[in-house]
């Protein structure tokens, strides 16, 4: 049977409330990872300030006796809503852009210091207008292509602006109102950057062609019931893209028709923020709110099977709002540490008991919406257990087994988690009831 098996490594408490977090994706830097928090300052009822802070970390998995995350630098800054590093060197350095709730986008540089760690300093900004808070950035450096790098944004007045960073500058090539709420989300297609993606509070996905102006959307979804937060182009496979919802939803999609999903996978969280495997293609991480860390595999969705995609893990230890995760491209050497494993079935996500009442908040504190019915049932009710078809197949050539590095962040409790995820393929069918079990 196969294993599949997640273990914490490390928590980390960040003070003030996290959501968003990345490793650096440059091969020599790929032991950083960035953390952004978010607090909402309620001392003048009328004018509430938010403020952050943006943490930096190593991590040494040789270090037998010491925790592996180690901090090397806290920066306050005014509240982080996301964090993006471009996938490649810019300037000859590595380039950490920065949506602040004061409406301004940040790129900070990564330096080497003389004592043999790291250090950021911001070295470009930019605003992208009055009364708006930044919520998401983009590169269009996904495939490795440096060749004109640009940052796609969304903001709270439901307006995306692209920039460029032409002749040492950071500035706005083209901004136009988009949504009518907050525009959650922005996102590149890797394989044609002059495709951008948008969600908003106003439940549709939209798709723009920069050389066509933003004057109108080459296509508007409303397949999503709520608002769509989050967006993924697949950096491996072109023309896939996976969405996500408020509505508990994970939509896979084909670029070339936007009229239909690929596949829906209930996950019984509203889902923040998804990510694709930087080097797996069919590997999907999804932070789900109010229902924790999950990783999806997304082949047979991929490749036009219908039915939603199998769960492979679930990350249940934070308690408060999944809002950040992300991959680390670092290898794991040696075996898995001894401490026991994680609940990693698709148990969770049975249809939740109790729950009487759940307000759904993004970051901003701006969307609020009690969920349930007249009777006082939890609504969206329909996060029964995924079927997982079986037995999934591997995720690449020659891969008997798999091991991730990954980090996570929750809200209201402020942590930050390093964990790792163990994976050996399922070699013979498993039933859906049964799913992935721990191996001994």
């Amino acid at each position: 049977m196969g294993s599949s098996r997640t273990r914490n490594l490390q928590v980390f408490d960040t003070e003030l409330s996290a959501d968003t977090v990345e490793w650096c994706p440059l091969p020599h830097y790929a032991h950083i990872v960035a953390c952004g928090t978010y607090q909402l300052q309620k001392d003048d009822e009328k004018n509430p300030s938010r403020i952050g802070r943006l943490y930096l970390f190593q991590f040494d998995q040789q270090q037998s006796f010491t925790p592996p995350l180690t901090e090397i630098q806290r920066i306050d800054t005014p509240a982080i809503l996301d964090l993006k590093w471009c996938h490649t060197e810019i300037y000859d350095r590595p380039l950490l852009g920065m949506a602040t709730a004061c409406g301004e986008i940040q790129l900070h540089g990564l330096r080497d210091t003389q004592d043999g760690r790291c250090a950021l300093e911001c070295v470009l900004s930019t605003e992208l207008g009055p009364n708006r808070l930044a919520l998401s950035l983009d590169w269009s450096t996904g495939r490795g292509d440096s060749s004109d790098p640009r940052v796609v944004t969304s903001d709270s007045t439901g307006s995306l602006t692209v920039l460029s960073l032409a002749e040492d500058n950071l500035s706005a090539v083209s901004q136009w109102k988009a949504h009518d709420f907050e525009a959650w989300i922005s996102a590149f297609s890797y394989w044609d950057t002059q495709l951008v993606y948008s969600g908003g509070d106003d439940c549709k996905l939209k798709g723009w062609d920069l050389r066509m102006g933003p004057s109108s959307p080459t296509f508007t979804s409303k397949r999503h019931s709520m608002g769509v937060c989050s967006i993924h182009s697949n950096p491996h496979r072109e023309h896939i893209l996976a969405t996500g919802s408020y509505d508990e939803n994970v939509l896979l999609w084909d670029g070339r028709n936007m009229r239909q999903p690929l596949s829906e996978t209930a996950v019984g969280g509203g889902v923040w923020r998804l990510k694709w495997h930087p080097v797996h293609e069919h590997l999907l991480l999804a932070a789900c709110m109010h229902n924790d860390f999950h990783i999806l595999h997304c082949q047979q969705a991929a490749d036009g099977n219908e039915g939603p995609c199998p769960i492979l893990a679930s990350y249940i230890l934070h308690n408060s709002l999944a809002y950040g995760a992300d991959w680390s491209r670092l290898p794991l050497s040696g075996p898995p540490p001894s401490s026991p494993p994680t609940e990693t079935t698709p148990a969770s996500l049975t249809e939740p008991k109790g729950h009487l009442r759940i307000q759904y908040e993004s970051p901003t504190a701006s969307f609020d919406t009690s969920l349930e019915d007249e009777c006082g049932r939890y609504i969206p009710d329909h996060t029964a257990a995924v079927s997982a078809p079986a037995p999934v197949p591997g995720v690449g050539d020659n891969s008997a087994s798999l091991s991730c590095l990954l980090a996570s962040c929750s809200f209201y409790d402020h942590m930050l988690h390093v964990w790792r995820w163990d994976w050996s393929p399922e070699t013979e069918t498993q039933s859906a009831e049964t799913g992935p079990t721990p191996s001994s």
